[in-house]
């Protein structure tokens, strides 16, 4: 299958508390690293907060990068990516 006909996985990573935030952003800044220097396709990576105690980091994977990504960062969930 093509990579770019692929379907896209955002994969999540739940942090909850009061340094929520913080740790968030700073895992994001890893999961640059990491798809830097697994030359993953996809470059989205991002934090969300969704209130004083509960922020996530997230990256979007293909189907077939998403089996390295498990076993090397497990990842708290995962979801798909659509991006429209």
């Amino acid at each position: 299958m093509e990579k770019a006909l692929e379907r896209k996985i955002k994969v999540i990573w739940d942090f909850r508390g009061p340094t929520a935030a913080n740790t968030a952003k700073h895992h994001a800044k890893h999961l640059d690293d990491f798809i830097s220097n697994e030359d993953i396709t996809t470059q989205i990576i991002g934090c969300h907060h969704y209130g004083e105690m509960h922020s996530i980091a997230y990256m979007v994977v293909t189907e077939t990068e998403l089996d390295i990504v498990r076993k090397r960062l497990k990842p708290h969930r995962g979801e798909m990516y659509n991006d429209g």
